[in-house]
């Protein structure tokens, strides 16, 4: 048996009437630069996640970069991040000549909010917690650490679409949120996409205008923006492709569920997951092996598709050696980039093949 680690296909199929009739919509009204169709999505994106306001842009990075500047971090700051996570998260924050400090994750590969207040000092200037792998930080510790010194805070919802703390969605605790919709997303697009959102109106304002070259209207260029637009034809599909999230959500970790079930004797860790009242959405489902690398080979040879979400912590990347890191700073996340192993999960994803996966996982001797 052949198993992918994702299936876009089995989506568009799944959706195929209604991503063309939208996209010849969009074609016959050739408007592809924003409009209705940018504000609608915009609209109903803000009110899914219980935000205020919600500034589509060109894609994940761009919307933590804008998020920043919008926040005032320049040189000479520093900004708190997770150890383990995408490039993005760091590269952000060293794009605009401020200092990403570096925090370990912890036991549910997320930022160690007990790790927070050590790594403090007078130039600390905001936190990003990134919700990895659709897994939620502990945002009220968070956030009760981050009011006391005064800290913004920027959640990276990248991977966390619809996951939430106690029924309230995650990017709607901090200052400001950004989201990727990037095509493997839980919501993504067929091309590049992301969002910021935040419940401050002179805030909103200000983002609009950093990804529109600093301008809310033509030639109003009040700011030193960029060129950050979602185009209209991803905000099309988006605006379709919303209307299944929360049931995709769903499914994602009914398969979860099937994995942790089928995989309590295998040779893998299964992900931990917090307390209830905290839902992961899955948008990978990593497990943990010792001997990561043979088994993913194994599976490799008998037709399953795997990931590693993400070989190198981001303090062992080449582009940050300057900084002299030895594995015993972030003692978690190097580990875990040792033995993380990301299964298919997708909303296509058979009870059949959950089981060729985790009987494949129970026949392999390391």
């Amino acid at each position: 048996m052949k198993v992918p680690f994702v299936d876009l296909e089995a989506q568009y199929r799944q959706l195929q009437n209604e991503i063309q009739e939208t996209i010849q919509v969009v074609l016959q009204k050739g408007h592809f630069i924003g409009g209705e169709v940018i504000t609608n999505f915009e609209k109903k994106f803000a009110q899914y996640i219980g935000s205020q306001y919600c500034i589509a842009c060109a894609n994940g990075t761009d919307a933590l970069e804008i998020a920043l500047e919008a926040l005032g971090i320049t040189r000479g700051d520093e900004v708190l991040i997770p150890a383990l996570s995408w490039i993005s998260t760091a590269s952000a924050v060293s794009r605009l000549g401020a200092a990403p400090v570096f925090v370990d994750v912890d036991a549910y590969f997320t930022l160690d909010v007990t790790k927070l207040e050590e790594k403090i000092t007078p130039k600390t200037k905001a936190i990003i917690p990134v919700h990895l792998y659709g897994q939620p930080v502990d945002m009220p510790q968070l956030m009760a650490i981050a009011q006391q010194y005064q800290l913004k805070v920027i959640e990276d919802c990248a991977q966390a679409h619809g996951a939430h703390i106690r029924g309230k969605k995650v990017g709607t605790w901090g200052d400001i949120a950004t989201f990727s919709f990037y095509p493997t997303k839980n919501l993504g697009a067929y091309g590049d996409a992301g969002a910021i959102l935040t419940n401050h109106p002179e805030m909103a304002e200000t983002i609009r205008r950093l990804g529109n070259l600093g301008q809310l209207t033509k030639h109003d260029h009040t700011l030193i923006g960029r060129n950050s637009r979602l185009d209209v034809l991803q905000a099309a599909i988006l605006n379709v492709k919303m209307r299944h999230l929360d049931q995709w959500i769903e499914k994602r970790i009914q398969h979860a569920k099937q994995y942790n079930t089928l995989l309590q004797k295998g040779h893998v860790q299964v992900p931990l997951t917090r307390h209830e009242d905290y839902s992961h959405v899955f948008h990978l489902y990593v497990v943990r092996s010792e001997q990561r690398d043979r088994l993913k080979h194994y599976l490799h040879e008998r037709g399953i598709q795997t990931a590693i979400h993400y070989p190198t912590a981001l303090p062992f990347l080449p582009c940050y050696k300057f900084y002299h890191y030895q594995p015993q700073d972030f003692p978690n996340a190097y580990q875990f980039s040792k033995e993380i192993l990301s299964l298919p999960i997708f909303t296509s994803l058979t009870f059949e093949q959950i089981h060729y996966i985790t009987h494949c996982i129970a026949c392999f001797e390391g």
